[in-house]
């Protein structure tokens, strides 16, 4: 096991996941039954997948969001579950659809769906999560919520394009793979806070500013999300070491290396990205540790999260703008 590096962040009190969670409790039981309703399907695949896929979780963030942003506001109602399950159910089929394109075998330490049921029944049942989240905001009857999750899609859509086009592509700079992950990850985040706003017709400056603190959580959180493929164990993680490395996707923490590393060693990360594998892990590891890639991606992390605690001044204080706060601060605390 490697010893894990602390950051100015890390050697805070550690954040307890679990209490903030308690916030939502009864709104996330209701949400977790919206869902498995939802979910019947007469086709039995689909109802097989779906179940598999939801009760193997995760940690629900995105909902938990749009959920707390929502008590902060003072209001939630029923839209506010509705939207909840959309999310989540977004989440999921970019989940199926990801875990294809990227030929993954674990998610969440568990069997990935297209290992169990096969590449084809993942992009059907991706496309038919996407399918019922329209259906369900429908239901809320208003134009603008439809507007915003129908341009998040379209930028999630984008996003794992650009990342498929930035795959083995040893030249990808910082500022194209934050690109991808503004659009691919971020965006979701952000749609689940500004949606908490517009479902109780709160101000445009509310509006944005809770949007924005979902977009810089986003990102934070995806940025320890790469970081993480070079400093934990597989158990913690719940996909393989060196995954990223695998499929010959640039992130941060390669691509600082690549900078800062002598000519060999960039040489070396360069290859490896150019090839895809994770024969060379052990010396990659080795690079990104010299080259004090991790401190540096958890050091952009903590930049975002400042903007995202930043964003919420807008609210009123309450236990669930602390636990927004802690949320963001947990993101970059955070070992899985």
């Amino acid at each position: 096991m490697v010893s894990h590096s602390h950051s100015a962040t890390n050697t805070l009190q550690p954040i307890d996941f679990n209490l903030i969670k308690d916030l939502t409790t009864a709104e996330a039981k209701a949400v977790d039954q919206l869902i498995i309703d939802e979910l019947s399907s007469d086709v039995i695949l689909i109802n097989q997948m779906g179940h598999y896929i939801v009760g193997n979780g995760g940690k629900r963030l995105r909902p938990m969001l749009l959920l707390l942003a929502a008590k902060a506001l003072g209001t939630i109602n029923n839209n506010h579950l509705i939207l909840a399950a959309v999310i989540e159910f977004i989440h999921t089929a970019t989940l199926l659809h990801d875990d294809v394109v990227d030929e993954s075998d674990l998610r969440r330490g568990k069997e990935s769906a297209n290992v169990v049921w096969g590449n084809a029944a993942s992009v059907l049942v991706g496309d038919y999560l996407y399918s019922r989240a329209f259906e369900m905001m429908v239901r809320t009857g208003n134009m603008r919520v439809m507007e915003i999750l129908s341009k998040t899609t379209t930028a999630i859509a984008e996003g794992e394009v650009l990342q498929l086009l930035n795959c083995n592509n040893p030249e990808t700079t910082e500022t194209k793979y934050l690109e991808v992950i503004a659009r691919k990850t971020a965006i979701l985040f952000s749609a689940a806070t500004r949606l908490s706003a517009v479902m109780i017709g709160a101000s445009s400056e509310t509006e944005e500013s809770l949007a924005s603190y979902g977009q810089h959580l986003g990102i934070a959180f995806q940025l320890i999300d790469d970081a993480l493929d070079y400093k934990s164990s597989s158990e913690d993680l719940g996909k393989n070491l060196g995954d990223d490395l695998a499929e010959g996707k640039p992130t941060l923490p390669l691509i600082y290396a690549i900078q800062k590393g002598t000519e060999e060693e960039a040489k070396i990360i360069i290859d490896a990205i150019k090839n895809g594998n994770r024969d060379g892990f052990n010396d990659i590891y080795a690079i990104v540790q010299k080259t004090q890639a991790i401190t540096y991606t958890e050091q952009r992390a903590e930049e975002e999260v400042e903007k995202a605690i930043n964003a919420l001044s807008v609210l009123a204080d309450s236990e669930y703008k602390d636990a927004l706060t802690l949320l963001a601060k947990f993101s970059v605390q955070r070992n899985f």
